[in-house]
């Protein structure tokens, strides 16, 4: 494998993992809306035995937070799934299946997991950001990234794409393929598949189907005649250097989120992303206007964690017991369990509606507006919301510009009466008469000089 300067061979499963993303090629429905939507697949293929070790479905593009997420998916061990039979549990040499299922707690399925060495990646913004340097720091793994227009470094993965989409993607329907030609006459009509369910059926197809495919073109060097799967590739390196059950702690989760520097108020909590957090919660009493020891370019403020995915809370570990961290909801969050979770895009559009109607909410409680509820609440959860006091602005919202040059307009034409410059506006010319009063031109007219 060549990338960038340095050229590695890969012996050993974990030493190279290949990430990648494009978009499906199939419309799905969200499972809220129940909408047509385009999601982005993300694979994470382990180099040596091409197996496709996780995987991402997201409905936006790609962020930083789900390739954090990937990463943690690699070194954990896939559960069995209810409809999974007994042919793709843990089938590795070396280790039972019992004996792992006891060290993960849970019945594991037949899919490789390990702490990976070295994460190849092309050159986009969601794989070359700080949040993903200080991830790869925090799990030891080091970022090799590929060659700028060399998508030939990552060609297992380009290859997976197209064997995912060749061998399963093409007979579902919603299929709207990769170019005009290959899309269908309504795909989004034809989308049935909500995003669990397909994440669903990739996983399965995954376990069942590519874990056991035979790899004609890539056969390793040791026995390029033999029938060999990412399974028996997996299983040879396992019965040669072993295994090693390595699963990460479940706080290492919030040690992968981004992480917010911040300051605690004491009423209001903590501000984040234009959202206030944890104004009623006791664990930020003892640190309320209080500057923390930190130093340096965050100087006395607070870590807090928080995934872009799920703005309801964020995390705040307690200075006083160091590894339990704490969830501090939104202080506009309504009462009860079945508020479903909404992201930064969400958030933006709330806060851009509170902008364009004219609200100045004291708090969030106030926030939210009827038709960002539509967005962010069901329609029997929605809190109580206080109405502002009626202005023009609240009631017909218009866009900014708009209504700057409106309110100049009148102020121009108030200043004018009162100067008593205003001039009304000339009549308009009768076109018949201004058409009676042209001479008639006939062939020797002369023209006038």
């Amino acid at each position: 494998m060549e990338t960038g300067k340095a050229k590695i061979v890969v012996t050993r499963p974990g030493q190279v993992v290949a990430l990648d993303t494009t978009p499906l090629p199939v419309k799905v429905l969200d499972d809220v809306f129940g909408t047509p939507i385009t999601v982005h697949l993300t694979l994470a293929l382990d180099v040596y035995s091409h197996s496709l070790v996780a995987f991402r479905l997201t409905p936006v593009s790609e962020a930083s937070v789900e390739v954090a997420m990937l990463l943690r998916d690699v070194m954990l061990p896939l559960p069995m799934r209810q409809d999974w039979g007994e042919e793709v549990e843990w089938p590795y040499p070396g280790v039972p299946a019992a004996l792992v299922a006891e060290f993960a707690g849970h019945k594991v399925a037949g899919l490789p997991f390990f702490a990976p060495e070295t994460v190849t990646s092309d050159h986009g913004s969601v794989y070359k950001n700080h949040h993903i340097v200080a991830v790869a720091r925090r799990l030891g793994i080091d970022l090799l990234p590929a060659r700028a227009m060399r998508p030939t470094d990552k060609a297992a993965c380009e290859r997976a794409f197209a064997g995912i989409q060749s061998l399963l993607l093409e007979m579902l329907l919603g299929y709207r393929g990769v170019d005009v030609a290959d899309r269908g006459a309504d795909p989004e009509g034809d989308a049935v598949w909500s995003l669990s369910q397909m994440e669903h059926l990739l996983a399965t197809w995954i376990v069942s189907v590519w874990q056991n495919r035979r790899l004609d073109q890539y056969a390793p060097a040791w026995d390029p005649g033999g029938r060999h799967s990412p399974n028996t590739l997996f299983a040879a390196a396992a019965a040669r250097d072993g295994i090693s059950l390595e699963i990460p702690e479940p706080e290492s989760y919030f040690e992968l989120l981004p992480t917010h520097y911040v300051k605690i108020d004491r009423q209001r909590g903590v501000k984040i992303g234009g959202l206030w957090y944890g104004g009623a919660d006791p664990v930020l009493d003892p640190y309320r206007g209080q500057r923390s020891g930190r130093s340096g370019q965050h100087a006395g403020k607070w870590a807090m964690g928080r995934d872009p995915r799920d703005c309801r809370q964020v995390f705040f570990e307690n200075p006083g017991q160091p590894g339990h961290w704490h969830a501090l909801d939104w202080n506009g969050l309504p009462p009860g369990d079945d508020v479903p979770a909404f992201g930064d895009a969400r958030v933006r559009e709330l806060l851009g509606e509170a902008v364009r109607a004219g609200l100045k909410p004291l708090d969030d409680r106030e926030l939210p507006l009827p038709r960002a509820q539509e967005h962010l609440w069901p329609r029997h959860s929605r809190p109580p919301t206080r109405r502002p006091k009626e202005s023009p602005n609240s009631r017909h919202p218009m866009d900014p510009l708009l209504l700057r040059r409106a309110r100049h307009l009148v102020l121009l034409r108030t200043r004018q009466r009162k100067l008593g410059t205003a001039s009304r506006r000339p009549a308009r010319p009768d076109p018949a008469a201004r058409h009676r009063s042209r001479p008639e031109r006939g062939p020797g007219y002369p023209r006038p000089a």
